[in-house]
């Protein structure tokens, strides 16, 4: 186990690179404002180095609220606002207190969109776990398929392409006219129910009809489980605490 004076003095941290990233960007990203010490805490439980991109989030910022916040990208928020996003180690149900023996499971929960789909970077062990992809790799549960989808790509790689424009090439079927206006008026912890559900037929053939409301995140993570469960057979897993 590396100390946290380890995993933070470095010599090549990869935030100063990523906030150039970030404010070149075209993207609407919003940068959360973070804490310090939660952040150092969740680093060194996961035992990642400020050299990573995963690294310098959850030591520097408090998360990415991406194209107004339709896709939530986990750090270290600061503060303990009800209706802000949660951080990276209350999504993951991390200990209070650092755990040697502590682990994130099947993958580390890196991002909620409003849908209800949940990007994971896998562990090391997908096979054992009933997961597709690589060690490393990031997943999608996809609540429109209700399954796991894997991108190909690492979390630096992911996030990159994320901040190019992939976020509108990955969403072009899944939104609306007025898709704005209803995500801006969610807080950090709602997502959106869609009535008929997104993996219906309904939806499928027309998404703009179909009625919307505004629901906890838990919830919404909850009801697509339970919809996989129920139609597929198969457990998805933990997609997150909400």
């Amino acid at each position: 186990m590396r100390e946290i004076n380890e995993l933070t003095d470095v010599d090549d941290p990869a935030w100063p690179l990523l906030l150039e990233e970030l404010s070149g960007t075209d993207v609407p990203v919003e940068v959360l404002p973070g804490d310090a010490e939660s952040g150092r805490a969740s680093l060194r439980q996961l035992q990642v180095s400020a050299r990573s991109n995963l690294g310098g989030l959850v030591l520097n910022c408090g998360g990415l609220l991406v194209d107004g916040g339709w896709l939530r990208i986990f750090a270290s928020p600061g503060g303990a606002d009800a209706e802000g996003l949660p951080g990276l180690a209350e999504v993951n149900a991390m200990p209070t207190t650092f755990d040697p023996a502590w682990q994130p499971g099947a993958g580390l929960v890196i991002a909620h969109d409003v849908l209800g789909g949940a990007f994971t970077l896998n562990g090391g062990s997908p096979r054992e776990s009933g997961r597709p992809g690589e060690p490393g790799e990031i997943l999608y549960f996809a609540p429109d398929a209700l399954r796991w989808e894997p991108l190909g790509a690492g979390h630096s790689a992911w996030l990159s392409w994320i901040l190019s424009g992939g976020v509108h090439e990955f969403y072009e079927t899944l939104r609306w006219d007025g898709w704005r206006d209803e995500v801006s008026a969610l807080n950090g912890r709602q997502g959106l129910s869609f009535f008929p559900p997104l993996w219906s037929a309904e939806a499928r053939q027309d998404l703009s009809a179909t009625s919307r409301r505004a629901v906890p995140m838990a919830e919404l993570l909850g009801l697509g489980r339970d919809a996989c469960r129920q139609f597929d057979g198969a457990d998805p897993g933990f997609l997150g605490a909400g």
